[in-house]
Formats: C-alpha cells, structure tokens, sequence
C-alpha cells in the first residue's frame, strides 16, 4: 500500500483527503490498480487502471464513478456490487472481474495485504509420524494467530506411511482397515475438510501455509484456494508442466491430477492452507487401502487410477529432492523467506495435542 499524506499528523488521515493506492494480480489474469482518495472515510475520487482490457473505454469512466461515495471500510462484495450496477449490459471486463476491483480497493485502505507485505518463515521439517504432522499444523496456525509466529511455509518430510482423512469424512467409508493394517498404513484425521490422500514416506510431496486472514480478505474459499497455490503453479511451470487450478482445491496437468489441497481457518481469520503432492505413487496399493479410490476407478481399473493422478516424477524426470529445492528457490524468488524451525514451545505444545487429540481413537473417530 502506498499512502501519501496530505497533512504531517497522522491524526488528521480521518477528516483530510489522502491518497490511497492498491494493487491485484488476478490468478492467470491482469494486473488491476486503484487509486483513491478519500476525506472523512468516504472515497472522493477513484482511478482505476492495469493491463487488462476493457470494452468500450467509456467503461472505466463508469466503474471510476461507482466507487466514489462508497466509504473506506466497504467489503469486497460491496465494491463489486456497486461496480457490477453501474456498467451496461455490453461492458466487456477480460482479463478482471468487479471483484478484482474490490480486493484491489481493500489493498489501497490497507484492509488487505499482498504476499510481499509479509516476511515468511521457511520450516523444511524432518521425519515425523503421521499423527505429530497433524499435531504441528494446528500448533503452527495458533502461534500465528496469537502473534508468536509469522507467516510459515513448512515443507514435510513423513516418518511412515499413512492416509489422511479430511476433518468431517467418514472413517469405515473411506478406509479399508483390512488393507490399510496389510500395507502398515497408519490412519489420521487433519483439522481441515476436503478428501483422503494416500502417502508414503519418499514418494510425497507436502507442505503447509500458514498466513493471515488479511492476505485472502474478501474472497471465497474457492478463490483463496487458486491465490494460495499460485506460487506452486508457478513454481511448476518453471518446470515444464503446465499446471493449472481447477476447482475447488485440485492442481492439475494435461497428464492428470498433480495434487490436493485443504483449509483450514481460525476465529481471527488466521488460515491453514496444506498441500499434497504426488511425486510417485503406487496405484494397486492405494486402490486397496482407499474404499473412495476404489468406488471411482471400479469402472476403470488400476491403469485408470494412474492416469488420473500423475506423478511428478514421470513428469519432470527429476528426483523428489530437486522439485522440493526449486519450489523453495522460486518462493524466495517471489517474495520473502527466511529459515526458521520449531521451536521447543512448540513441539511440547504439538506432543501434547497428540496425547489429547489427534493421537486418540475419539478424534479418528469423530465421524465413523
């Protein structure tokens, strides 16, 4: 955010007129800027500009119009709805949308940061069970939200294989626990929604986000899941695979699905955001560990399922260890990371969450 002051007190911002800007990168879009200014919390005069397109030019005159008189604390939704109301039916917006506009205008009153506002914290965590990877990522969004730890992205290595089941999946519907004892699979059950992933220790590839609610504010879940895997996809792309987001939390290629992601988000807006990667996978074992993974490739058979999800391995030819290194090296390319690690507080805090919580029989088995 970029404010120039009108007045050398700072307690004069409020009444006197100040200009405001903020920038939004849409995901596989343009770049939307808006310019305000403001007097007594109520927008005065507004700019909007960018390298997208936009049909007839006469347009930006109307979406500049709408946003004055809307006041300083106006939500996204708001903004975009006072957009949306004041172009014409053949208005063309390619390349943004009326909500690009409103977490633009959030950016430019400081309602909203943008992920170079924040200093990172790189966690590349050695071996651990199942059930303390769990334990870590609950611990990691409390610190956050109580201001005892910054944004972090911890990048796991796993001490065993396991499933892990989504926070409100049905544990006998998801998993065969006839297979799963047969391969030495342990089943855990994550804090955050979404489906079951199969992993083994070598041939997975997954980390953790943890960052303030203020760098999604405004959007749906389904938009905060294609913002927050932007990097990775980026990251993919230098690569050689032409990763993409579909909706609502998978990463995907021509040659299939890449990986999974999930959320979860505390009282204050804190949000966990982890991610799945398969880098090698052996089908047949998934296939009789996972009931959902069987039930969708009945029709199909084993050959079906490793389609469906490609590894990275085939696909860049490169060794797990590589793709772990260059997605840090184009993290810190982007924005700004430092190395960190767990602290003592920390870990007596995560192993105590595995003797109360994730480690019993009664979170496994929150839903049957």
């Amino acid at each position: 955010m970029k404010v120039i002051r009108n007045s050398e007190e700072d307690s004069n911002l409020d009444r006197l007129g100040t200009i405001m800007r903020g920038e939004y990168k849409v995901p596989g879009g343009k770049l939307v800027a808006v310019e305000i200014e403001a007097t007594d919390g109520v927008i005065t005069q507004a700019h909007v500009a960018g390298d997208f397109f936009l049909e007839p030019e006469e347009a930006l005159g109307r979406i500049n119009a709408s946003l004055m008189g809307l006041t300083v604390d106006a939500r996204v939704s708001q903004i975009a709805q006072a957009v949306e109301k004041a172009l014409d039916p053949n208005d063309s917006l390619i390349g943004f949308s009326p909500r690009d506009i409103g977490f633009a205008l959030r950016r430019a009153v400081g309602a909203s940061t943008r992920w170079d506002d924040h200093v990172f914290e790189l966690i590349k965590d050695g071996a651990r069970s199942p059930v303390m990877h769990m334990a870590l990522d609950q611990v990691y969004a409390e610190a956050m939200s109580c201001g005892t730890r910054g944004p972090t992205l911890r990048i796991w290595e796993w001490g065993a294989p396991a499933v892990v089941i989504g926070s409100f999946q049905s544990l006998k519907n998801e998993v065969d626990p006839e297979g799963a004892a047969r391969h030495g699979i342990t089943v855990v059950r994550r804090v955050s929604g979404g489906g079951a992933m199969f992993i083994e220790p070598g041939n997975t590839i997954t980390y953790s986000l943890v960052v303030p609610g203020s760098l999604v504010d405004g959007m749906s879940f389904e938009e905060s899941y294609e913002y927050l895997d932007s990097w990775v996809i980026l990251a993919l792309k230098q690569l050689g695979i032409e990763a993409r987001y579909v909706p609502i939390n998978d990463i995907t290629s021509p040659a299939g699905k890449i990986a999974g992601a999930a959320q979860k988000r505390l009282k204050d807006g804190t949000v966990l955001h982890h991610v799945t990667m398969a880098y090698d996978i052996d089908a047949t074992k998934m296939l009789e560990v996972l009931r959902i993974g069987r039930e969708k490739m009945s029709d199909k058979g084993t050959k079906s399922a490793q389609k469906r999800v490609d590894p990275l391995r085939s696909q860049t030819q490169m060794t797990r260890e590589q793709i772990v290194e260059s997605f840090v090296e184009s993290f810190a390319s982007q924005y700004t990371l430092k190395l960190s690690q767990v602290s003592p507080d920390e870990e007596e805090a995560a192993t105590t969450l595995v003797e109360t919580k994730f480690g019993t029989q009664q979170w496994l088995n929150l839903v049957p």
